[in-house]
């Protein structure tokens, strides 16, 4: 069964990192399984995650902006469908590696209503992952992607928050958006990060109070030096010695979603 996990939450909660660390996970225990990273953050922190530097003209918002040019200037060819076109251009944005493949959105830019792209762009997305055992999302917080139902098949929703009010504020949000968008999910997860452990129970009474019972806690990761300081000077977060305890912890729980 093809699945498509997304990481939402308050931005700086770790939502990348925990996502490049399921990768890692995924990689090591799945071996031969075509996996594709969909990086939907404007700042494109995958690629400096996992060491691998991401020009803008390689994101979607690079060729986005391209093609706004190519319609202001009436450049598009005329004995083309302009859907075909764009998409094609789309995909060109796919970024291989040797074990997955990196979709980075990137910023937006200019001015104007191009829905028409926004659209093709939902179907590229929804195409790709068809073609790919599991597909990783990284979603911003609001959930934008979803509300344009490009998250309609997401099977497992994960959603990060750290020991803060707004981390938590964040979660219950997200929970409120999915049942005012509908959005259906296999399953919808809560993930403590960078915890100690005597702040562990009020995250879970949160969760508790939510009174929804398709909301679960997944686990917690405490804060981990080791992984900072990947972060910190972008050593590829995929390299990250399997012995590292965050990592022992994250593989107890990264076996229920994959």
């Amino acid at each position: 069964m093809k699945k498509i996990i997304a990481f939402s939450g308050k931005g700086g909660v770790g939502k990348s990192t925990l996502l490049v660390l399921l990768l890692k996970y995924i990689i090591e225990t799945k071996k031969g399984l075509n996996l594709l990273v969909i990086d939907s953050d404007p700042d494109a922190n995958i690629g400096d995650i996992i060491g691998n530097e991401v020009s803008f003209s390689q994101t979607i918002g690079g060729m986005m902006r391209v093609l706004k040019e190519k319609i202001q200037s009436r450049k598009m060819p005329l004995d083309v469908p302009k859907n075909q076109i764009i998409e094609g251009d789309l995909y060109k944005c796919l970024i291989e590696n040797d074990e997955f493949d990196l979709l980075e959105m990137g910023r937006s830019e200019g001015e104007g209503c191009y829905c028409f792209i926004n659209s093709v762009l939902k179907n590229v997305i929804d195409t790709l992952s068809k073609n790919y055992d599991i597909t990783l999302l990284d979603s911003p917080a609001g959930l934008e992607h979803f509300a344009r139902k490009t998250g309609r098949n997401v099977s497992d929703l994960v959603i990060v928050s750290d020991p803060s009010k707004m981390g938590f504020h964040s979660m219950k949000r997200i929970v409120e958006i999915t049942a005012e968008l509908t959005l259906q999910f296999e399953n919808i997860w809560v993930l403590g990060n960078r915890f100690p452990d005597n702040l562990k129970e009020l995250l879970e009474k949160e969760v508790e109070a939510l009174n929804n019972d398709k909301v679960k806690i997944l686990g917690f990761i405490g804060n981990d030096e080791e992984i900072s300081k990947y972060n910190l000077f972008g050593t590829n977060l995929l390299d990250l010695p399997d012995d590292n305890p965050a990592y022992q912890e994250a593989k107890k729980f990264f076996a229920k979603i994959t």
